[in-house]
């Protein structure tokens, strides 16, 4: 029996932990919350979960050299460090991760060793990647040229779940949300290079109207600009990666971000209320009438809806921290984990949308729209769990039937790789509805 290792045992690894252990593969978890673990493989009798800590590299090269397949659910840090190892003792690895020059880096290697490094094999980057390159190339064989592409993804709670004043609650990493939210952007639209500055992301944001869901706001993801390449599409005029959120998030969080609220810079706290850290931070005297002074400070109305939510959130709270040094990033990531975590009354949903323009030879264009929307909650798995980890389930399972051949460092923009896996998804009810012919109005 195939012998496959996955190190990590946080948000989104129930789905693949109990898909491969229902294909009967003998399993490994490797994991700092080895409780967690143990809950996630339950009775089977062939998984096992280990205590590990990813400082703990004797106990890393063992375990991979032990195993035939690795997959990486740690912090994308690691990443590199696993792969060493996987290199070494000539096994196959799959993360969800964005893959980094770093890893790009050990292409030749992974080829020399006869292992495949498969990255970006989740949500966003994954499935997005996948259900993208199946319409570019659709669109490629009939001669076609991609003119515009947009391509948005959100992880967020359900409507009706939606009962803070951010409209946002959190089923994955917190800490990473906020801190994705001091990126900078990146895009191309109508043939014109746009460079967003961190303190504008969240300015302006686009809308559009998902079905069955509703209006639906859009921020700028990143680098869009290195996707033209990826996805072999140098004829387009637009290339735009986006941020799925409902109307609350991209106003409130803009304020908080000039109010220097998701900022890493450490500061001695000692003594300080949640609103006498705020106003240290923008240089205020003291935290008197903190709501009236931010307000001012940014000359915005005193009864803005961001201020509103923010004070619901605890930054204006005269309540001591009881902290000594320490970020705002860290102050504020931590409040939203007290008090905007999914619970087991909430579904959560990820919405996906790929809007394309499309020209032929003969003189007719058409947009395409490729849909996507999953709904999961706490008690069975979360649409993010699913969405992340049963692409890298799928690919597992493909590797070792030897369904995969290429060799080195990837990502799942490659037919023999994003076929099956997005057909499978299929069959575990994870689609994209397909919308071909429609008006150049339906362009976003």
């Amino acid at each position: 029996m195939k012998k496959v290792l996955i190190l990590g045992a946080g948000m989104v690894a129930k789905p693949i932990i109990q898909y491969l252990l229902s294909k009967k593969t003998n399993l490994t978890v490797a994991a700092l919350n080895i409780e967690e673990a143990r809950r996630m493989i339950g009775n089977s009798s062939n998984g096992k979960a280990i205590y590990w800590t990813v400082e703990n590299e004797i106990a890393l090269d063992t375990m991979v050299f032990e195993n035939d397949i690795v997959v990486s659910l740690i912090p994308y840090a690691y990443h590199i460090k696993v792969a060493e190892y996987c290199i070494k003792h000539r096994k196959n690895l799959i993360t969800a991760s964005y893959a980094k020059p770093e890893m790009y880096a050990l292409d030749t290697k992974a080829k020399e060793a006869g292992i495949i490094i498969l990255n970006e094999c989740g949500l966003d980057p994954g499935i997005d990647h996948m259900s993208a390159m199946r319409i570019i190339d659709h669109v490629h064989k009939k001669g076609g040229k991609i003119e515009d592409f947009y391509s948005l993804c959100g992880a967020l709670p359900a409507p009706e779940s939606c009962n803070n004043p951010f409209n946002y609650k959190f089923s994955w990493s917190p800490k990473g949300v906020v801190l994705a939210g001091n990126n900078d952007a990146k895009y191309l639209r109508h043939g014109k290079n746009v460079e967003i500055a961190t303190e504008d992301l969240f300015k302006n944001p686009m809308t559009l109207n998902f079905p069955d869901v509703g209006e639906l706001e859009i921020y700028p993801n990143r680098d869009s600009l290195s996707y033209i390449k990826i996805y072999g599409i140098p004829e387009t005029k637009t290339m735009y990666r986006g941020t799925f959120r409902f109307k609350g998030w991209c106003e409130t969080l803009d304020v908080m971000k000039a109010l220097k609220c998701t900022l890493l810079d450490k500061h001695d706290f000692t003594s300080k209320s949640f609103a006498g850290a705020v106003a240290m931070v923008n240089g205020m005297t003291d935290e008197k009438d903190i709501h009236k002074k931010a307000a001012a400070l940014l000359n915005i109305d005193e009864k803005a809806y961001s201020l509103k939510a923010m004070e619901w959130l605890g930054l204006f709270s005269s309540e001591p921290m009881n902290r000594k040094e320490d970020s705002m990033y860290e102050i504020t990531s931590d409040l939203m984990i007290e008090k905007m975590m999914i619970n087991e009354n909430d579904r959560d949903m990820v919405v996906m949308m790929h809007i394309f323009k499309a020209s032929y030879p003969d003189g007719t264009a058409e947009v395409i729209k490729s849909r996507m929307l999953d709904f999961g909650s706490i008690k069975t798995d979360t649409a993010i769990a699913r969405t992340v980890a049963l692409p890298a389930a799928i690919a597992v399972e493909m590797i070792l039937q030897e369904e995969i051949k290429s060799k080195g460092v990837h990502i799942p923009v490659i037919p023999e790789i994003y076929n099956p896996i997005l057909d499978n998804l299929e069959k575990l009810d994870i689609k994209m509805i397909e919308e071909y012919g429609l008006p150049l109005s339906e362009n976003l």
